[in-house]
């Protein structure tokens, strides 16, 4: 853009702010810092009637009263909506204020290959995939004595922690597993269940809420990631474990299959501690198995590069506007 040209302003509203240190405030503080250099940007809670030419909400749901007002106030200006995962799989389908989001939205993003065949159909054609990203690094040295396993993610019934612990008390016998477990206690049952874990399981921590930068840290160093979850939009956790070398298990759930492809070979069934124990164990004694899922991950690394995920969001702003100024000449074109 020349020196004269006015910068667009791009406003990314979140139902989670950088106290949260969850993956809505990744996603947001991110998008805000690899548009920076083309748009004004900003992360906001909620749209208070702010100076605004594109509006990006994260979460149809939550954001539905930033959708809303921005949509009534502006509505020939574009109006991005972000689906996450209790969105596409949960809140679309029975939640009035999630579909009124989703009729609002002038455009959509699904964070995962598998998240468009969760929208209605007369709603996919507004829609695209954008992977989220992380900078590569220096994958752990495969395990000699130990593996050393990680789960991230607060503990509510989404992520379904119990299937980790699960497992994890199968494998009590196997001194030469390792499992740490990040995130906050926001559901005091599940807490409760990580504190008893950690009482009894001489192989088991629960470290609470770490900061974003240590939480990446520890999954580089980690041999291995597990994603329980029972739904999810596309999980940051899982690409950051791809671009730190570390192999995946993973429920098979739409959304990691959107993350991973299906050919992972890491996957186990919802719910499954036992599958998830064997699995875990073959990763320690089966090098070769662990290889593959690192090579997987591998394979997929491209997609969540930031280079990527920079040049998808350029397109997808630079379009929103494109399509804004067309509608707005279009009447006049038709009266000539």
């Amino acid at each position: 853009m020349t020196a004269t040209t006015r910068r667009p302003v791009v406003l990314i509203a979140s139902p989670a702010m950088a106290a949260a240190n969850n993956g809505n405030w990744q996603t947001a503080s991110r998008w805000a810092r690899l548009l920076r250099p083309d748009f004004h940007t900003g992360v906001i809670d909620a749209w208070r009637g702010e100076p605004c030419d594109v509006l990006i909400a994260l979460h149809a749901r939550r954001s539905a009263d930033a959708v809303a007002a921005f949509t009534a106030t502006h509505p020939t200006r574009p109006c991005i909506v972000v689906l996450t995962g209790t969105d596409l799989y949960r809140d679309i389908r029975d939640d009035a204020s999630a579909q009124a989001s989703l009729r609002r939205a002038t455009h959509l993003v699904v964070l995962q290959d598998q998240g468009l065949a969760a929208l209605p159909t007369a709603m996919r054609d507004k829609a695209r995939v954008i992977f989220q990203s992380a900078p590569s690094r220096r994958p752990a040295p495969p395990p000699k004595r130990g593996l050393r396993v990680i789960a991230v993610g607060h503990l509510r019934a989404e992520k379904d922690p119990l299937t980790l612990l699960r497992a994890t008390a199968r494998l009590a016998h196997r001194r030469d597993i390792r499992v740490d477990l990040i995130g906050e206690g926001h559901d005091a049952a599940l807490a409760d269940a990580a504190r008893r874990a950690q009482a009894t399981l001489p192989q088991f921590r629960w470290l609470g809420g770490l900061p974003h930068a240590e939480t990446r840290q520890r999954i580089q160093r980690a041999h291995l990631l597990v994603n329980s979850s029972r739904m999810e939009g596309g999980a940051h956790v899982v690409l950051e474990a791809v671009q730190s070398g570390t192999a995946v298990l993973a429920s098979h759930i739409d959304g990691n299959v959107g993350m991973l492809g299906p050919a992972h070979a890491g996957y186990f069934e919802l719910g499954d501690d036992e599958g998830l124990a064997r699995l875990i164990e073959r990763a320690r004694d089966d090098a070769p198995f662990l290889a593959r899922l690192r090579a997987q991950g591998e394979q997929r690394s491209a997609l969540f590069a930031p280079a990527t995920e920079q040049r998808r969001l350029h397109e997808l702003i630079t379009t929103a506007l494109r399509d804004t100024a067309q509608r707005a000449t279009a009447p006049q074109d038709s009266r000539r």
